[in-house]
């Protein structure tokens, strides 16, 4: 109240009958699964298989599965093929593999990262195989995952690859690719595992792994993706990408 009496409140501007209402506030869009997914088994003939997947689509053979997958990690993948191939000529069978010595594993899988120690461990997992399941691998997460040198992703790769099980096996390009999304906000690929499970599709935890994978070696890669050639960009918010190409 002004000293003359009168109110000092301030009144709310006039606004036009023709004015024009203001938007409302934008709401964060839905990431869409179904359609990134749909899209990208469409563009996908057109990029390389990871080298397990591949190797899973010729022999159909848990075994060749599990080994040629402990040789990538740490690894490219055309080094892990030739060497798989090298390998595998030599022996292809628990069996087999136990009549080669540490070094002749060492010579047939050189050059893939600490091939000495994969070499011991190769050997160590054949005779698991043979005390404990007949020579077989086993098709359970807990019994992969009591093998030496097998992990989460190994043990989902080899029952969705291995035995066509449904898994979520998340390596580098999983987790990277599920948070570039927003998909999922995860700090490590144990936490993304555990949030793609709760949160992705039954239908697509087969082939999430390979699909991303390609995905994330040909397009969607860690430093300056090529965002002018990927077929879900529109749908996708780029978290943490700072340059693109």
């Amino acid at each position: 109240m002004s000293a003359h009496g009168r109110s000092t409140a301030r009144r709310p501007p006039a606004v036009s009958p023709d004015a024009p209402a203001s938007a409302p506030p934008l709401r964060r869009q839905r990431f869409d699964i179904d359609e990134v997914m749909r899209r990208l088994r469409v563009a996908a003939p057109g990029w390389h298989a990871p080298v397990v997947t591949f190797i899973a689509m010729q022999t159909g053979d848990p075994f060749r599965v599990l080994i040629s997958c402990l040789l990538s990690l740490r690894t490219k993948d055309e080094t892990t093929g030739p060497a798989a191939h090298r390998l595998f000529a030599l022996a292809d069978t628990p069996q087999a593999m136990l009549k080669l010595s540490p070094r002749e594993i060492e010579r047939a899988i050189y050059p893939v990262g600490f091939y000495r120690t994969k070499a011991r461990t190769i050997l160590d997992i054949c005779r698991v195989l043979l005390e404990r399941y007949e020579g077989k691998v086993s098709n359970d997460l807990d019994e992969l995952l009591t093998l030496k040198g097998v992990g989460r992703k190994t043990a989902n790769l080899v029952l969705t690859q291995g035995f066509a099980k449904p898994a979520i096996c998340v390596d580098t390009h999983v987790h990277r690719i599920s948070n570039r999304w927003g998909y999922v906000r995860t700090k490590n690929p144990h936490a993304t595992e555990m949030a793609l499970r709760r949160k992705l599709p039954a239908q697509y935890w087969i082939d999430y792994n390979d699909t991303l994978v390609a995905f994330g070696q040909t397009i969607c890669q860690p430093v300056s993706p090529w965002c002018s050639r990927c077929p879900v960009s529109e749908l996708c918010p780029r978290r943490g990408v700072t340059r693109h190409r």
